[in-house]
């Protein structure tokens, strides 16, 4: 069962970062902005897969000790922190050599969301 969600959480972290890094490219050329130095694709990648594989931990835990029922408690919990990491980039302080701080947000918001997406996405690939 933990092969299975590890396998779960890397899938879905690789689909978030891919994900991520799509949108920072159009997000660039829609713009001609370049946060590259606040957000890199390392980053990007780092902090997809980071967020899938400790939720994988959680889902794990929770399924482990509630069964079904846990599945539904870590859906909804994922979703709401996802909602609530929404204040990260609105509230991040960029350096003053950063051009458009003001569109940052713009960039980071649509990307919190990516990993809970990605998750949701490749439920059915992993479906016991």
């Amino acid at each position: 069962m933990f092969k299975k969600i590890f396998y779960r959480s890397l899938l879905s972290g690789l689909l978030a970062g891919l994900a991520g890094f799509i949108y920072n490219r159009i997000y660039f050329f829609a713009t001609q902005t370049d946060y590259s130095k606040v957000l890199n694709t390392t980053g990007i990648f780092s902090l997809a897969l980071l967020t899938c594989i400790v939720a994988g931990m959680i889902y794990w835990g929770l399924t482990g000790w509630l069964g079904k029922r846990g599945e539904i408690i870590f859906n909804f919990l994922f979703s709401i922190l996802s909602f609530a990491a929404v204040m990260i980039p609105i509230s991040v302080s960029l350096p003053l050599s950063v051009q458009l701080p003001e569109l940052f947000p713009g960039l980071a918001v649509p990307m919190v969301f990516f990993p809970v997406i990605a998750w949701h996405t490749v439920r059915p690939l992993f479906k016991s």
